[in-house]
């Protein structure tokens, strides 16, 4: 059976230029294309690695990469990462892992952000099933959620609970998620600029205008998408 995700990192591999500083997500095609760095040596001793994935970090740690932190950087050369559903625009939702803030400052300090998956990703516009996910301060729980709820209108706003342990799921930073299901999904323009004047919502999970390009592999082969 074709592994796609793989198919889609060989792709992404080529993208890669010696004595780049590269980004790279979460999950297993960012797994493939770490095994495809690793193995060609000369590309990979050239190369300066930072990710926004803990799993992601683990697993460079172990197989010797130096890891740079985001902190210390104020560009990178490209950005991979994979997402829930990208629309014809290259617009991304990156609702699952939770940690979307983090990987947005990549994606915005990258001279280029790609998009890497299988064609089941994209979409001519959002559906509705991934929602939107909103990053809260503690302080603003309460007053985020009402603004939401009024503002942006979701058919449902969800506090995200975590099934490992009783309580809320609390990010890195200390801060709540808040899942906001649509039906139908708002046009992202407006929705992102009606996001982004909400006071105590730290970041959300639409990367709008972010992508210029993604690499996707199904049973038709590899497509290259350029922003349009």
């Amino acid at each position: 059976m074709a592994d796609f995700k793989k198919d889609a990192a060989a792709a992404a591999l080529r993208l890669i230029k010696p004595d780049s500083t590269i980004g790279l997500g979460a999950g297993s095609t960012m797994a493939h294309l770490v095994a495809m760095i690793k193995a060609d040596v000369t590309l990979a001793r050239s190369l300066k690695l930072v990710t926004s994935s803990f799993p992601t970090r683990q697993l460079l740690l172990q197989e010797g990469f130096t890891v740079l932190e985001s902190g210390w950087l104020s560009r990178i050369d490209l950005y991979f990462d994979g997402c829930d559903q990208f629309d014809h625009r290259l617009n991304a939702l990156k609702s699952g892992g939770g940690v979307h803030t983090a990987e947005k400052v990549l994606a915005a300090m990258a001279d280029e952000f790609v998009l890497v998956g299988d064609v089941s990703k994209k979409a001519d516009r959002f559906d509705g099933r991934y929602p939107l996910v909103a990053e809260v301060v503690p302080e603003a729980l309460a007053y985020v959620t009402n603004v939401l709820t009024r503002w942006v209108q979701p058919v449902k706003c969800q506090l995200r609970m975590s099934d490992k342990k009783d309580g809320a799921v609390i990010t890195e930073r200390g801060n709540y998620l808040i899942d906001n299901w649509f039906e139908p999904f708002p046009e992202p323009a407006m929705l992102n600029q009606r996001l982004a004047g909400i006071v105590g919502l730290v970041e959300h999970s639409l990367f709008y205008n972010m992508a210029r390009r993604a690499v996707i592999a199904g049973p038709d082969g590899i497509q290259i998408l350029d922003k349009i």
